[in-house]
C-alpha cells in the first residue's frame, strides 16, 4: 500500500511517513497517565504490546495490509501498555535505589 493510504495527513500533497498506528500510540502514551488511578498488573501490560508486535510484524514479513481502524486500536493498546510498564519499571528501580542506598548507611 502506498504511503498516501496509511499516511494519516500530508502537507502540500506530499504524505509523512507517521502512519496511523504510531499517532495512535502516541494517544495510548497520553492515556497512560490514568495510571495514578488504574494499576493494570504486569502481565496485562506486556500482552498490550502484542497486537502491534503481531500486527506490524506479519505486515513487514508478508503481503499483508493493516487497516486504519486496526492500526489505532493495536496503536493505543501499544502506547499505554510501554508506558504504564515504563511507569512500573521505574517506579521499581526507585525503590530498589532506595533500598540500596539504606544499606549503605
Amino acid at each position: 500500500m502506498p504511503l498516501q493510504g496509511r499516511s494519516v495527513f500530508s502537507l502540500e500533497r506530499e504524505a509523512f511517513s507517521l502512519c496511523a498506528r504510531y499517532r495512535r500510540a502516541g494517544r495510548g502514551a497520553a492515556a497512560a497517565l490514568s495510571y495514578a488511578v488504574f494499576h493494570p498488573g504486569l502481565g496485562v501490560l506486556a500482552l498490550l504490546l502484542v497486537p502491534m508486535l503481531i500486527d506490524g510484524g506479519v505486515q513487514a514479513a508478508t503481503r499483508y495490509e493493516s487497516t486504519n481502524l486496526r492500526r489505532l486500536v493495536t496503536g493505543v493498546c501499544f502506547g499505554y501498555g510501554i508506558v504504564c510498564l515504563f511507569l512500573l519499571s521505574t517506579g521499581y528501580a526507585f525503590r530498589f535505589g532506595v533500598s540500596l542506598g539504606s544499606r549503605l548507611i
